[in-house]
């Protein structure tokens, strides 16, 4: 790709112990991805958290970042480098389905094939030198600046917590039409401590933990509460923040960034009371 596959944001070292990740925002849709189109552009930018990085980046404050630039559909940063799909890339293994994860067996591997109301999304299948590129050129670089994010804030703090940023459509009554879903890996990525204060920061919006959605690579990669490292993935109704049609900005991106700052108040506030403030003071 001709423009930079994601933004850093802030400081290096970081200058919180809170570091921001969003993966699925890009909006740089390059020529070799339009030309390779058999739906309408506008299939597939059904894939994108819409503009949920104009939210992040109006609550991030001191926080470092990273945003994806290059469009989820390009290659998906949550998921692994061995979700590639065979039914669109020539280089991937074909194993049973049983030995799938069940995002890749609905189309949602680390390319993916389909989109919301769409079925095959791809004119052909992509060579497998083609996927190994985007995995060198934005995969594993953007995992790599992450973890090197994450270690600077915990050798600063002594602890390092991730906020994977993430938006949702509306939720229907049966899951509970919460507004916020906050997935912790159902307790595997982050101490319970940073999942509650988070929860209680959203000051009575709806929220649920871990369903439907309970975070995916990014946290199985880089949260590891043993070493003080803690990732928590958030998913924010798009509603909450998007117009009536869920496609451009509404009334509501100041407050839902409001909202987000308050939850990464409570997080940071949670990370430096553990921290001795006269080691702090002498950074």
């Amino acid at each position: 790709m001709a423009e930079e596959p994601f933004l850093r944001r802030g400081d290096m070292p970081p200058a919180s112990p809170v570091v921001l990740s969003v993966p699925h925002a890009g909006r740089a849709y390059p020529l070799a991805l339009r030309a390779a189109l058999r739906v309408p552009l506008s299939a597939i930018a059904l894939l994108e958290d819409r503009f949920i990085d104009v939210v992040a980046d109006g609550a991030r404050g001191a926080c470092s970042m990273l945003v994806q630039t290059c469009p989820r559909a390009w290659i998906d940063l949550n998921r692994g480098e061995d979700e590639r799909d065979p039914r669109v890339d020539e280089g991937a293994a074909v194993r049973a389905p049983a030995q799938q994860s069940v995002k890749l067996r609905s189309g949602l591997g680390l390319v993916p094939r389909r989109a919301a109301g769409a079925t095959e999304v791809w004119r052909h299948r992509f060579s497998g030198a083609e996927i190994d590129h985007r995995i060198d050129t934005v995969h594993r670089p953007y995992h790599a600046a992450l973890a090197t994010m994450l270690a600077a804030a915990r050798a600063r703090f002594g602890v390092a917590v991730l906020l994977d940023v993430h938006s949702m459509p509306p939720l229907s009554a049966r899951c509970g039409a919460a507004r916020i879903v906050i997935g912790d890996r159902f307790g595997q990525s982050a101490g319970e401590r940073f999942v509650a204060c988070i929860e209680s920061a959203t000051h009575g919006v709806r929220t649920v933990r871990n369903s439907p959605y309970a975070g995916g690579h990014i946290l199985d990669r880089h949260g590891a509460p043993a070493a003080d490292i803690h990732a928590v993935q958030l998913e924010f109704d798009r509603s909450l923040y998007l117009d009536v049609t869920l496609t451009q900005p509404g009334p509501g991106m100041t407050s839902t960034a409001a909202l987000l700052r308050r939850m990464i108040d409570a997080a940071e506030d949670e990370a430096l009371s553990a921290v001795d403030p006269i080691a702090y003071a002498a950074e």
